[in-house]
């Protein structure tokens, strides 16, 4: 496997002098494969030929999108067990979690083509003229939702397929008539590579224009910047790091047009321990969260990294049970030396700070590239003082705060960052007692959870992964779920139009058959 640039109509390409290898963390060598980095050239033409896509892209009825989406699903399919075995070999990840992965891929996609069938996801509102009203008649007015143009999608790392080539962002910017130019991640560009060319072939059996995707290697930052500041790039993707991602929005925003960024990156997911959760179930819920924090060795976006609860014997317990369950467990190895070198450097930073505890610590020897799970405790009034300990750290690591009172534990809550999720455990009483925690909480958070862990997110149409700054850059919106569509579109108005002029989701006659909001009504009339 020797690639460099994948676009439709085109051969894999290789244009530039750098080459780089994946590395497989569990045998902790370099993979045998080598990948060219893309050139400025290749750049170029990637985008070219994705604006050229868009002049036909953009008006392909909802089923021949659905069908095309569809293709891609049946070819990632018909990949077979390649695909799982170099997705293992780049990630360390087991087959188990790679099948599970491919499927929740072809199900978003398939997922979007459902919707694109059904059709309503367009918003179609009409507003009939009114040429008598008095004092001024009224014109007719119409309303629907247009694709943004060439969309950039950035690979994420613990993700190399639901959130990578054909992952969510590029399956909902395609769903919404937007081509796609992947960077690839460098950590899995062989699985990128795969994917790539099933949707090359998806492509070719549904007709699609060529340049409606494009895939990038790159094991630097700068092919992604060019990718960014290229001013035919209309809109940008991105699920990785806090770092990462606002230097992309920053670069965005710094253009002569500026472009949205739809950044998902850093989250602790903090978990708030009612009282009757630690009288009732305390042990119980200690040996689930052991697990959720080392769940594919803490490398979620939905890692629980923060508990907190009122301090006190059952707190006492619960700390003491979590911690002796999570030592149970074998660690498991990450996804690379460079994350595993960062959560060393994250969970020793933040173990030293000052009145932090260690509750517990693997010590045993590990295989190479395993991470060693970590507890700390440290007390409300402390984790108040010190804002690094809101830092994440990604890995199977998570800090239990012990609050004085309600009131802390409220004015904690008050002052975190954004996150993705956030969970309550307890009673249904507990929140109706604390219903100051409740407004709190879901204040800071895209996802409020009850009696549940975060890790695990669903991909269905009331999902929103998503939040406050700096779990994302814009909390409006969601990347996993068929709303995530709603990010690759803007509203167009369409005054006093003829009516065989006007696109056919607000022609008068409907002839989509999809549900609109008509006079102030939802109509398929």
């Amino acid at each position: 496997m020797i690639s460099g640039t994948n676009a439709i109509g085109t051969k894999s390409s290789k244009q530039g002098n750098t080459t780089f290898k994946t590395f497989n963390p569990k045998e902790n060598k370099d993979t045998e494969w080598t990948f060219y980095e893309a050139s400025s050239s290749e750049i170029d033409e990637a985008v070219e030929l994705a604006t050229d896509a868009f002049k036909t892209y953009k008006d392909f009825s909802g089923i021949k999108k659905a069908a095309f989406l569809e293709a891609i699903a049946n070819e990632i399919e018909a990949l077979g067990d390649e695909l799982i075995n170099t997705y293992c070999e780049e990630s360390g990840l087991p087959a188990g979690r790679a099948r599970g992965e491919r499927g929740r891929t072809m199900g978003q996609l398939r997922a979007f083509a459902n919707l694109l069938r059904e059709g309503s996801w367009i918003e179609a509102v009409i507003e009939k003229a009114q040429p008598n009203r008095e004092p001024m008649p009224k014109s007719d007015i119409r309303k629907m939702l247009f694709p943004l143009g060439p969309v950039v999608v950035f690979g994420a790392s613990n993700f190399p397929l639901a959130f990578s080539t054909a992952g969510g962002d590029t399956a909902s910017a395609l769903a919404a008539g937007c081509p796609v130019i992947v960077k690839s991640h460098p950590m899995h560009a062989g699985t990128g590579e795969l994917v790539s060319s099933a949707i090359t072939k998806a492509a070719e059996k549904t007709n699609m224009p060529n340049g409606v995707f494009s895939n990038l290697n790159s094991s630097d930052i700068e092919v992604g910047q060019q990718l960014v500041k290229h001013p035919k790039v209309k809109a940008v993707g991105f699920t990785g790091s806090i770092k990462g991602g606002t230097a992309l929005y920053k670069l965005a925003n710094e253009r002569d047009e500026p472009i949205p960024v739809f950044a998902e990156m850093g989250s602790i997911n903090p978990v708030v321990v009612l009282p009757s959760a630690l009288e009732i179930d305390a042990d119980a819920w200690a040996t689930k969260y052991a697990s959720s924090i080392t769940l594919g060795a803490g490398q979620f976006c939905t890692n629980p990294g923060l508990v907190m609860a009122v301090k006190g014997d059952k707190l006492d317990g619960f700390i003491n049970t979590l911690s002796e369950e999570l030592l149970k467990l074998e660690p498991t190895c990450m996804l690379h030396p460079n994350i595993y070198a960062k959560y060393n450097e994250g969970k020793k930073e933040l173990s030293t700070q000052s009145g932090v505890t260690i509750t517990a610590d693997y010590t045993k020897d590990t295989n190479a590239n395993t991470a060693k799970p970590v507890i700390l405790k440290v007390s409300g009034a402390d984790f108040l003082a010190n804002t690094k300990l809101h830092t994440e750290v990604f890995g199977p690591f998570s800090v239990v705060v012990e609050c004085e009172n309600m009131s802390e534990l409220e004015t904690i809550l008050n002052r975190l960052e954004g996150q993705l999720t956030g969970t309550i455990l307890g009673s249904e009483q507990d929140l109706e007692n604390n219903s100051g925690v409740v407004d709190a909480l879901k204040s800071r958070v895209g996802r409020i959870l009850f009696n549940g862990v975060p890790t695990g997110v669903e991909v269905n149409s009331s999902m929103v992964h998503g939040g406050p700054f700096p779990a994302t850059t814009d909390p409006r919106f969601t990347s996993v779920g068929t709303s995530a569509i709603k990010r690759w579109v803007r509203p167009v108005s369409f005054q006093d139009w003829p009516n065989k002029l006007l696109p056919k989701a607000l022609q008068n006659e409907n002839p989509l058959n999809i549900t609109r909001l008509v006079e102030g009504e939802y109509s398929k009339n």
